[in-house]
């Protein structure tokens, strides 16, 4: 219903009446807070200027469809499923993020003037393949915590080819780790995607604020990596002094392309 009423296929008014027949029964006070708010939010689409209003129907269609598919994968949290193949975690990290860095690259090519050194189709891809690697990050990050309320984004064919079901990952983490790295390595693909597109942003400012996931991202890869087979049993997570200290020193080098590297770089510990 609310993907309809985003997409102007339901009027506001229904799905304003649905939403609040829902709203009291959430308990947490920021969901609920934003949840009312959506009558705001559906008005504020509706009169947003036309190509960037279809750039944000096209962005929630695909984030909306990617939930929808996680309820239907994981509709039993008793039972520990897995995706089925790489594609099918490819396919997810697109649709939750990928399709993000698309987006966000055709509102900066539309609305920044002298945006980037890089042509439209080459930002489109490093876009989504950045937005791909951060969600990958999340993946790893949370896979202990995913694993206990039933939900594996990992293949289930590369488990079966290590011997491993989904339910068994917490148990014998070690056979675990080649998959575990795998993705990890291609998650730092992903942010050296996003390196490359923030580097190529002419705006400082812009530069700055698209550039500081990858850095955040790096530090989280290297804390895994670091922290192995336990990172399934504890919360990996960068301390705010970390990231305030990114952001400082963005803020005293202005961005320029070489301390960015080097915040990287040291993020990655190399």
């Amino acid at each position: 219903m609310l993907s309809d009423g985003i997409q102007g296929k339901a009027s506001r008014e229904v799905v304003i009446n649905h939403v609040a027949s829902f709203v009291p029964l959430q308990q947490n006070a920021a969901e609920r807070t934003l949840m009312e708010s959506l009558p705001d939010c559906l008005k504020w689409l509706e009169e947003t200027g036309g190509a960037d209003r279809d750039d944000i129907r096209g962005l929630l269609e695909k984030i909306t469809h990617g939930q929808m598919l996680d309820l239907h994968r994981f509709d039993n949290p008793v039972e520990v499923r897995a995706l089925q193949t790489a594609a099918d975690l490819d396919e997810y990290t697109y649709l939750v993020a990928g399709c993000v860095g698309e987006f966000w690259t055709r509102l900066c090519f539309r609305h920044l003037r002298d945006f980037t050194s890089l042509i439209p189709d080459e930002m489109l891809n490093l876009g989504r393949r950045y937005g791909m690697g951060l969600q990958l990050i999340n993946v790893l990050r949370d896979a202990g915590s995913d694993l206990r309320a039933g939900r594996c984004y990992f293949p289930e064919d590369e488990l079966r080819a290590a011997g491993l079901s989904a339910a068994q990952i917490l148990s014998q983490s070690d056979p675990f780790q080649p998959i575990y790295q795998r993705w990890g390595e291609k998650a730092q693909d992903g942010l050296e995607c996003g390196m490359q597109y923030s580097r190529a942003i002419r705006n400082r400012r812009v530069r700055a604020a698209t550039v500081l996931p990858a850095l955040i991202g790096a530090r989280t890869l290297a804390l895994l990596h670091k922290a192995g087979a336990s990172a399934l049993h504890h919360t990996i997570k960068v301390p705010r002094r970390e990231v305030r200290g990114m952001i400082l020193s963005l803020a005293l080098h202005f961005a320029s392309c070489k301390q960015i590297d080097a915040i990287f770089d040291h993020a990655r510990g190399s």
